[in-house]
Formats: structure tokens, sequence, C-alpha cells
């Protein structure tokens, strides 16, 4: 019984500094680390931390599809990259093809060429 008495005193202390430590971390805006992981967590994460940039032909296919940049950041957060349509080996700049999710009001194809950590938007096309 004197186990099961220092036991339970344990796991009780152990519960209380748990929450503490919850509540610690939660009130000083420190950031938790996300598990990115998986290669399209990974591209889209960079993606969103580095930024890109529009070619002109990008820009006249938004317009066209009439679409913005919010649309863009929306595929960089919660689209699928196509890594069979894609090359990311090629030489000199390797390119993605992401593709939205279907709850888009449009569902779009992007391509972006990755050249020296920077990222350019291609092409900008409705899915078929």
């Amino acid at each position: 019984m004197k186990f099961l008495y220092r036991f339970g005193f344990y796991l009780g202390g152990f519960a209380i500094g748990l929450i503490l430590l919850a509540f610690f971390i939660k009130g000083s805006g420190v950031e938790l680390p996300s598990c990115d992981y998986m290669p399209n967590a990974r591209v889209l994460k960079t993606i969103r931390n580095n930024g890109y940039s529009l070619s002109e032909n990008a820009e006249k296919q938004l317009s066209a599809l009439k679409l913005d940049t919010t649309d863009l950041n929306t595929v960089f957060l919660e689209g699928e990259v196509d890594f069979s349509n894609s090359d990311t080996q090629k030489e000199p700049c390797g390119f993605y093809t992401i593709n939205s999710q279907k709850t888009m009001p449009t569902p779009i194809i992007t391509t972006l060429e990755l050249c020296d950590e920077k990222f350019e938007v291609l092409s900008v096309s409705e899915m078929k």
C-alpha cells in the first residue's frame, strides 16, 4: 500500500506540473513547433515562409480568372503538391505544381519555380 500511496502523490504532482507548464508556455507567446515532416507540408511551409513573386504571365492569368494573391495564399496553405508533375531536381531551377483543394470556388493549378531559395509563380490555371 505504501507504493500506491507514493505513486498517487507522484501522479498528482506530475499533473499539477503539466498544468503549470502549459499555463506558462501559453502565456509566454512562444510559438510551439509544428510537425511539418511530410514532403507536401514542408514545401508549402517553405513557400509561406520565404514568400513568392508573380511573373507577368501569372498576373495576367490571375486577373483573367478574377483571383488575387489571397487565393494563392489559400492554395499555399491548404493545397497539395503534385510531385508526379513537378521536377524538383531540374537544373538550374526546379519547379513545383500545386493543386488547390476542391473546397475553393475555382479549383486552380499553380506552377512555381524555385531558384536560389526564391519562389516565382509561373502560371495559374483552372483545374479541369
